[in-house]
């Protein structure tokens, strides 16, 4: 159990050796761990405590549909990092349904409202304007990323709990892998909820928050890796994909704007022009037939590889930077219903993954909407 629950977190004895001498005698049986010794060991590799007592490994599985692939093959041992983070967000999905019973919201129509079957024009037409999210709407953003901002912010305005995060609550030692799954989608007619890997590009993760709603437009809750060029073998990844990318830009707005252009200079202007990432143009100029597949893997790889080069901005706030990890919409309604003493501050503590009053206080006024 001991040797699972290293493998389990990717460790090896070696990265341990520093805080566990003698793990690896205890890995032979040859010494026992103390209790106290046990609970560091299960802290250091995030396994509950009493999964280390059991008599054989647990089989952990992934609580969504899983469409995710690594060379046509599905990947079959889940990272603790991912499970808690779909943990938190099932449990935070939970929570906010009862809110909004309570409060006696009402299902939203666009949930579970098209079917694969579905003509993905229409169905993408039908989510730019429920998210008010088209080409005029996104003239007056400066940039893509501040597209992408008022693309999350729509998406949460119209019931969506939008999360984004690239660790593990708030624990920054905690980093979540982009290769390993980059979103998941949580459908639900109440409370449907979309998890963005915050640890992929920026770039990434516009289309990522585009293929999650067509999720959430289907009804149907996925875990995936799906991004601007990838092929999925599943029809509804497929499915999902051509809509994300038909709403970020419709390819018959995109025609006329083409031009007799070197590349680089093509995809910068339309990028400017859609207020998208370049590497969803680079998607579309394969889909208006402008470039081959060879030639797409081979641009869309280099601008990939410029991307993941820039520099990171600093975290910003912390409290705008808490508000978009849970999504300002749960974030309000656990603020609002724990001052109002419906639910325990030590539940919103834990939801939130913060342990201090003051700052729980401090949220509260952030997310205030003269703020």
């Amino acid at each position: 159990m001991l040797r699972w629950a290293r493998e389990r977190a990717g460790l090896t004895v070696e990265q341990l050796r520093k805080k566990f001498p003698k793990l690896d005698r205890w890995e032979r049986e040859e010494e026992r761990p103390t209790l106290k010794q046990l609970e560091r060991f299960a802290k250091a590799t995030h396994a509950p405590i009493g999964y280390l007592f059991l008599p054989a490994p647990p089989v952990e599985r992934i609580p969504l549909p899983d469409f995710r692939t690594v060379q046509n093959e599905r990947i079959e041992r889940p990272s603790p990092d991912m499970l808690e983070m779909v943990y938190v967000c099932q449990q935070r999905q939970a929570w906010y349904r009862e809110y909004a019973r309570s409060e006696g919201f009402q299902p939203l129509g666009f949930a579970g409202s098209v079917q694969i079957g579905h003509d993905v024009v229409d169905v993408a037409a039908q989510m730019r304007a429920a998210l008010h999210f088209d080409l005029d709407a996104r003239r007056d953003c400066p940039t893509w990323t501040d597209a992408l901002r008022h693309f999350i912010s729509q998406a949460d305005a119209i019931g969506v709990m939008v999360m984004c995060t690239g660790v593990v609550m708030n624990n920054n030692t905690r980093k979540l892998d982009p290769d390993e799954f980059r979103g998941f989608a949580i459908a639900d007619s109440l409370a449907p909820l979309v998890f963005i890997n915050g640890a992929d590009t920026k770039a990434a993760q516009m289309f990522t928050l585009a293929h999650e709603l067509a999720h959430i437009w289907l009804g149907q809750s996925a875990l995936t890796d799906a991004g601007p060029i990838s092929q999925p073998t599943n029809d509804v990844e497929r499915w999902c994909n051509r809509v994300a990318a038909e709403l970020l830009v419709p390819l018959n707005v995109l025609r006329p704007e083409l031009r007799n252009e070197p590349l680089e200079a093509q995809v910068i202007r339309l990028a400017r022009r859609f207020k998208v990432s370049s590497l969803v143009i680079l998607r579309r100029l394969r889909d208006a037939g402008r470039l081959t597949w060879d030639e797409l893997r081979e641009a869309y790889d280099a601008e990939l590889k410029r991307l993941r080069a820039m520099p990171k901005g600093s975290g910003g706030d912390f409290y705008l930077t808490q508000a978009a990890r849970v999504s300002k919409r749960f974030a309000r309604a656990l603020v609002e219903s724990t001052l109002e003493g419906q639910t325990l501050f030590r539940d919103a503590f834990q939801m939130l993954g913060i342990s201090k009053a003051e700052t729980f206080e401090q949220l509260g006024r952030t997310l205030q909407p003269s703020v």
